[in-house]
């Protein structure tokens, strides 16, 4: 599951980077503004590579993605963005556990199936 999740969570590391470029360009929002906020959810992403296969990672992912999606409010292309990532975000957890229950059952298989070598 952290290989899964940690690839979206890079890959949203640099929408989010574009996207503040982008931000920046609109009268409304201040440099320092627009950076900040990007700055900050940049470094969420990296830092939840590092907690995803807690569930308290997961969670926080979650929230990652309903604010990826609710900054399509500042920059109208992150509303299909972040659905998309929020689908791969689900992927990424669903199929990334069902692929840590198969590598469990492997392990448990062939050390059940190996000699002992007492």
């Amino acid at each position: 599951m952290r290989t899964l999740c940690a690839s979206t969570l890079i890959g949203e590391f640099f929408v989010i980077g574009f996207a503040g470029l982008v931000a920046m360009k609109g009268p409304d929002l201040a440099t320092g503004t627009v950076w900040t906020v990007s700055g900050i959810a940049m470094f969420l992403c990296v830092a939840l590579c590092g907690v995803v296969t807690r569930p308290v990672g997961v969670a926080l992912g979650w929230a990652l993605q309903i604010a990826l999606i609710a900054s399509g409010f500042i920059v109208s292309s992150m509303f299909f963005l972040g659905a998309i990532f929020a689908a791969l975000w689900w992927a990424s957890v669903h199929y990334g556990r069902k692929i840590d229950e198969a590598k469990a059952r492997f392990a448990a298989q062939a050390e059940g199936a190996a000699p002992d070598a007492a």
